[in-house]
């Protein structure tokens, strides 16, 4: 148990928490992290390549299940979360992005006030130490590795001639002051293995911050208006933990309003139908959850992929390369290289994500994903801003029970349709002179789709979550009946309380959302500061 009262419990230790969390500690706050999963230091989780093994594994992902979708065929869609320090941040595709500089303005425009675009670059810069230098958009000497992908192919350099020749801008960085256009991927990784938010902000050893891992909360307690401190069950013993100035909640966009739900916080009838007396009625807490959608181009190749490097004695200099050199195969992210592009010129940013990369899946007979024995390489064209709304509700009040989460993939027409445009820009690259006599099929969709009304079912059978959930506990003005956080991440209606991770993103920005959940960790420890001295200087 703690060993002493912190000033500040975090619940969650993943992508936000562990930056909130170290930075805190780093101000000189006493903070007390709670983590339900294990530490991220296991070879599974650092050899990026074994990201595969790791996804759905009850030791490193809550492996949550969606209700029935009946946009998507009634498929009851895998829904991962972190289950380890460092969250989702020890076990996604690495990919670091950002996002477009219109989400964040659009954010304040929504009632995040102080979320723009202006105002969170410092943030980002700040939290980054990027291998291609620092300048006037991205940042060095940060916390988190941002590193080029070091399993090279020729065929993406290819691929990225390709998408320039096909009219879209060649941005020399996706991440700086051009995110729109084609480059390579950068990814979370130092030296060819992973970088977590867990190894970036907690490794550094501080007598004021205290990790306990394996670690149960059942719920927030609060007393005459103000969050005190938190159950738990370590060991399965019961015990309750209190905190000076209140508790940051980290949990995540699928478990930060179970927990608040489960503390009385939230929708009050919903609270009722389970047995818990609501401490407040917030109707917005659960509710406004966002995803992105996507769907695969494959095609086979004459090339030399990833796939290639996979078997035999290719896959054993792959491991030698790993040891030896930090490089190779074995360093691979989700993917190689990426465009953000626009399928319709009267949008006001990038509304498709194209990633490529240099290798593909096969579906077994047993419904898992494989590496395809052939040479191929795969388009990912995922939906930046669908219009589909979801919910995250309770299935009981038993806090060991997973979330119910219900949410149509492609409930909105016109999401299907931009995905439709989208395979269509992804063929029309792997046509131009750069890549296509390279190309010898393609195994999905397939040649044989090509209408709109053949894509559309393509689309609606083929079509993924990315693993993005956001917008559960949205940040807004307080005239926004919807909203459950201010723009200093205080929860309303309750004092000593913050919650900071991507359930507080008003909407969804472009691409990967993991830099930008650290960067909400990371800026949401300002805020929760600020307020703890403001509180001293009142006691005072």
């Amino acid at each position: 148990m703690a060993d002493q009262q912190p000033d500040i419990i975090v619940i969650g230790g993943g992508s936000a928490g562990a930056a909130c969390a170290g930075r805190l500690a780093d101000a000189g706050v006493n903070v007390l992290l709670v983590e339900a999963g294990k530490s991220d230091k296991d070879i599974r989780s650092r050899v990026p390549a074994l990201m595969a093994n790791i996804v759905q594994t009850p030791d490193f992902d809550w492996c949550y299940r969606a209700e029935p979708d009946a946009s998507v065929g009634g498929r009851p869609d895998v829904w991962p979360a972190g289950k380890r320090l460092g969250g989702g941040s020890a076990i996604n595709g690495m990919m670091f992005v950002r996002g477009h500089k219109w989400d964040y303005d659009h954010w304040a425009e929504l009632g995040a006030t102080g979320w723009d675009y202006a105002s969170v670059l410092p943030y980002f810069r700040r939290m980054e130490d990027n291998e291609r230098g620092e300048d006037e958009w991205r940042g060095t000497g940060g916390p988190i590795a941002v590193s080029e992908v070091r399993a090279r192919y020729e065929i993406t350099g290819e691929w990225v001639a390709a998408v320039e020749e096909a009219g879209y801008p060649r941005s020399p960085d996706l991440n700086g002051e051009l995110a729109e256009g084609v480059d390579y991927i950068q990814l979370s990784q130092r030296s060819g293995m992973r970088w977590s938010a867990a190894r970036g902000y907690l490794e550094k050893k501080r007598p004021n911050l205290q990790i306990m891992l394996e670690t149960q909360v059942q719920r927030i307690i609060v007393e005459h208006g103000r969050a005190t401190g938190i159950a738990i069950v370590k060991d399965g013993q019961e015990c309750i933990i209190t905190a000076r100035a209140g508790v940051v909640l980290s949990a995540g966009a699928l478990n930060t309003p179970r927990l608040l739900m489960l503390s009385g916080i939230g929708p009050a009838e919903e609270m009722k139908a389970h047995g818990i007396d609501p401490v407040i009625d917030l109707p917005g807490v659960g509710q406004n959850l966002q995803e992105h959608p996507g769907t695969h181009l494959v095609n086979t190749v004459d090339a030399h992929t990833l796939n290639d490097d996979s078997r035999g004695l290719a896959g054993l200099k792959q491991l030698l390369s790993l040891a030896v050199k930090r490089s190779g195969a074995l360093t691979t992210g989700i993917g190689h290289a990426q465009a953000f592009v626009r399928s319709r010129e009267d949008l006001p940013a990038p509304n498709l994500q194209l990633a490529f990369s240099a290798f593909a899946f096969d579906v077994t007979d047993k419904g898992n994903l494989a590496l395809s024995k052939k040479s191929s390489v795969s388009t990912f064209i995922a939906l930046m801003r669908p219009s589909s709304r979801g919910t995250v509700t309770l299935r009981s009040n038993d806090p060991h029970d997973a979330p119910k989460i219900s949410h149509l993939l492609l409930g909105d027409e016109d999401d299907v349709l931009q995905l439709v445009e989208g395979i269509q820009i992804a063929r029309k690259i792997m046509g131009q002179d750069a890549i296509a006599s390279t190309v010898l099929s393609e195994v999905r969709p397939g040649e044989n789709l090509a209408s709109n009304e053949a894509l559309s079912h393509y689309v609606r059978a083929a079509t993924i979550p990315m693993y993005h959930p956001v917008g559960t506990a949205k940040m807004g003005a307080k005239a926004d009946p919807m909203a459950v956080v201010d723009s200093e991440c205080r929860l309303y209606g309750v004092d000593g309380l913050w919650v900071a991770d991507a359930s507080i993103m008003p909407s969804l920005p472009a691409g990967n959302t993991n830099a930008t959940s650290i960067m909400i960790g990371d800026k949401a420890s300002d805020h929760v500061l600020a307020q703890i001295r403001n509180d001293k200087k009142v006691a005072a």
